[in-house]
Order: C-alpha cells, then sequence, then structure tokens
C-alpha cells in the first residue's frame, strides 16, 4: 500500500513537471532561436515587421498616406491566439494536452494592382508538446481576415489556412507561414483608416469541405 501511494505521488509529481515546463516554454524562447526566427522572418519581408517604422513623406492635401489606405496593421484576433488539443478528444487541460500552439510576430506586406490590393501576410509562432505527448506531425489551422472596424463590424475578406509542422524530440517547435493571396478592393479614403488586417487560430480551417449534394 506504501509503494502505490509512493508510486502515486511520483507520477503527479511528474505530471506537474511537465505541465510547469509547458507553461515556462510558451514565454521563454532562447535567444539564439528567437534570433534566428527574427532573420528568417526579415528575409521574407525585406526587414519590414508591424514594428514602428519610419515615418513616409506627408501625403498630398486631401490625400490618405499610401501606407495608411494599402496596408492595414496586422494584429491577432481576440480569443484566437492560441490552439491547443487535448488527448482523445479529451478537452486541452493540464495533463490531457497533446500540444499547444502561439502566435509571436506578425508581418505584412502590400501591392495596389488597379482597383485591388493584395497583401502578403507573415504569421511567426511555436508549437509545444504536452505532457500528453505531441504526434509526429501537427497540422496548423489558421484563418486572415480584412476587417472594417467600427461600429457594425463588417468583414471585407477571409481565408482558411493551414500548414504542417514536424515536432522534434526537444517537443518545441517554431513556424512560419506567409499567406500571399490575400486580396480585396482599395477602400476609399474616407474608410481606409478603420481597415485591419486580422489573424488568428481557427480549428474550423481543418474541418474537411461539405460534399456537394448528390443529383438526383
Amino acid at each position: 500500500m506504501v509503494k502505490e501511494l509512493r508510486s502515486s505521488r511520483k507520477a503527479l509529481r511528474r505530471g506537474t513537471a511537465v505541465a510547469l515546463a509547458l507553461s515556462i516554454a510558451l514565454v521563454f524562447v532562447s535567444p539564439v532561436a528567437a534570433q534566428s526566427l527574427s532573420d528568417r522572418f526579415k528575409s521574407l519581408f525585406g526587414g519590414k515587421s508591424d514594428e514602428p517604422a519610419q515615418p513616409n513623406p506627408a501625403p498630398a492635401p486631401g490625400q490618405p498616406a499610401d501606407d495608411e489606405l494599402d496596408c492595414p496593421q496586422v494584429t491577432v484576433r481576440a480569443g484566437a491566439s492560441t490552439y491547443a488539443v487535448g488527448a482523445n478528444g479529451k478537452q486541452a487541460i493540464g495533463n490531457d494536452i497533446r500540444f499547444q500552439a502561439t502566435i509571436t510576430k506578425m508581418a505584412r506586406e502590400c501591392a495596389r494592382s488597379g482597383g485591388d490590393i493584395t497583401a502578403r501576410i507573415g504569421i511567426q509562432g511555436r508549437v509545444i508538446a504536452g505532457p500528453a505527448g505531441a504526434p509526429a506531425t501537427v497540422d496548423v489551422p489558421l484563418r486572415i481576415a480584412v476587417v472594417q472596424g467600427g461600429v457594425g463590424e463588417k468583414v471585407i475578406a477571409s481565408k482558411a489556412y493551414r500548414t504542417t509542422v514536424a515536432m522534434s524530440e526537444g517537443g518545441s517547435v517554431p513556424f512560419t507561414f506567409v499567406a500571399e493571396d490575400m486580396s480585396y478592393p482599395v477602400p476609399s479614403a474616407k474608410d481606409a483608416d478603420s481597415y485591419i488586417f486580422y489573424v488568428g487560430f481557427d480549428p474550423q480551417a481543418l474541418a474537411p469541405e461539405p460534399k456537394g449534394r448528390k443529383k438526383k
């Protein structure tokens, strides 16, 4: 009986230690890893990111600035910054977590072509194995949307994406995804300031497309 109690206590300690390591890993990235990720992201966007940049020349009177009109700011949609999966259909809580993904950085770049704007939107994140053990590969579901904010928020364009991450023995793997095909009409000058790019995890992006009804 005493041996069983000791064994249970050891198992509980191991589970608690793994869960603690997971929570710490979510907020800690080694300087070397962070630097290599930063370099890779900069190479995709020529050094551009969503960090403050040098101001552009003032626009002509009555005209919006090019960066305001052509490339809205990008931010993570509230409630969509993390994606966790539990073991065997269980809730992703404590020792039942198989893995958890987080978004750590974003960047955007826009080009105007006629009456449309095409945006390249980059997402950088990390997938961390949980106490229940992660699979060899993880499908990460993402969604990017162009939204006109304000009273009565309006979705201008929205697309779901997925990227596959190969897990390593260390259990903490970075990922980078760049969407090349987000396109939407150029907004009017009065609406340009209210546009924003939202990014986030969307589990529905992994759902299979509904099959069309069979013809009778």
